[in-house]
């Protein structure tokens, strides 16, 4: 409950508790006022009594009576007590003066908070008899005129207070409803930040993992490379020198170190790449998008092939394992298409789409089936499958698709995890 509804609630509070005693003395000043002179000492001590008796109920009415925790009294067997005794001592001061009437309209006040639902109406009913018997000219009725009146004022007060009541009622449902509501948006709300949380915290989880998981890999890509060329290469400078230290012919000796050589110089450039590639260099001064675009334009400067990058969407920070991530994805995929696909022209597109990223890579080189992959390859080689391997570490997926002939699209799909998250 707000506070505004806290000080209504408390403001009506207040006019049940003290609205009886105002009307009570209201009514007792106009029937002082307009007293018989004429009239007995036993009907002004009856008069007196019951007065007294209504004070008395009150004030104990006020001290017993059962208090919701919404400031609000809730129906109960005293309260209906209490209204009968109330209703039958307001109907006998009616009796006596018309002006009581106006305690009597005191049932109008309070019956949907001490009577239970089902009698709620019949109390206004019995209040309304009190009230229209006095306003056709007191009790008991005389006159052939208050015996028409007296059934006229009666529905007008009764269909007067049943509206009243009904639109109490109407308002009171809303007023829970709306309550309700509010409650219950406060505990979506409250799931939705648990589970936000909950989301972050995951978010954070899995980026180590991928961090690493991507140590791993590195030792194990890097572990390939030496395998794959640096190797090979000292295997190669080894034989052609064991060829010059056999061969007595001098020219023929030139030629194989010539070889071992150009060899040498090979194998020394793809130290340098490898050991370049060991940690993301380019991410440390330029954002990705900056570092995408560096990375196609050496690869076009290096093979002479035409490659091209697109920025769409709003760029932004992203979180540093993402960005590497898609470097890695990015190198990989260029290497691939240099080595193997022969590809004379490149288009990589990075797109940020509101909650994820997306970089395309197409080429226009042999490609391949990729269903005729070799079985290394396809259960956990270093090329495709170590670029799907490193989306999947941070949520993401990678598609490939390629035609012997037709070249090479890969695209890799990755949740949008920003800088400071």
């Amino acid at each position: 409950m707000t506070g505004v509804d806290t000080q209504i609630e408390r403001r009506w509070e207040q006019l049940h508790t003290w609205g009886p005693y105002g009307l009570l003395g209201i009514s007792v000043v106009l029937a002082v006022a307009s007293a018989d002179p004429h009239a007995g000492p036993a009907k002004w001590y009856t008069a007196w009594a019951l007065v007294g008796a209504a004070v008395a109920l009150q004030l104990w009415w006020h001290s017993t009576r059962p208090v919701g925790p919404d400031c609000r009294r809730t129906p109960s067997p005293a309260g209906t007590a209490y209204y009968i005794v109330r209703w039958a001592i307001a109907f006998a001061l009616t009796w006596i003066n018309p002006f009581f009437a106006f305690y009597a309209a005191a049932g109008y006040m309070d019956a949907d908070e001490t009577l239970p639902s089902r009698r709620h109406r019949l109390g206004l009913f019995a209040s309304a008899v009190t009230v229209a018997g006095a306003q056709a000219g007191g009790l008991p009725l005389r006159s052939g005129v208050q015996w028409i009146l007296f059934p006229a004022l009666l529905a007008a007060n009764s269909g007067l207070q049943m509206v009243v009541s009904h639109l109490t009622e109407q308002e009171a449902r809303r007023s829970r409803e709306r309550t309700e509501t509010i409650a219950e948006l406060e505990r979506t709300n409250t799931a939705l930040q648990q589970a936000l949380d909950e989301n972050a915290a995951l978010h954070s989880q899995l980026l180590v993992q991928a961090r690493e998981a991507g140590v791993a890999d590195e030792r194990r890509r890097l572990a390939a490379e030496i395998h794959d060329t640096i190797a090979q290469g000292l295997t190669g400078i080894i034989a052609q020198l064991q060829v010059v230290a056999n061969t007595p012919d001098p020219d023929q000796a030139r030629a194989h170190v010539e070889r071992a050589v150009n060899l040498a110089r090979h194998s020394l450039g793809e130290a340098r790449r490898s050991v370049h590639n060991l940690a993301p260099v380019a991410l440390e001064h330029d954002g990705l998008p900056e570092a995408l675009k560096k990375t196609v334009a050496d690869w076009g400067e290096r093979t002479g092939a035409r490659a091209e990058f697109t920025v769409t969407g709003t760029a932004e920070q992203l979180h540093e394992e993402v960005a590497a991530t898609l470097l890695r994805i990015v190198q990989e995929a260029l290497s691939n298409a240099a080595r193997h696909a022969g590809a004379t022209r490149v288009g990589v597109t990075l797109s940020y789409l509101g909650d994820e990223v997306i970089l395309d890579i197409r080429d226009d080189g042999s490609g391949f089936d990729p269903l005729a992959l070799p079985a290394r390859t396809r259960s956990g080689g270093f090329g495709l499958d170590g670029m799907r391997a490193r989306a999947e570490r941070i949520a993401g997926a990678l598609t490939l698709e390629s035609e012997p002939g037709h070249g090479t699209a890969v695209s890799a799909r990755v949740p949008l995890v920003r800088h400071d998250q």
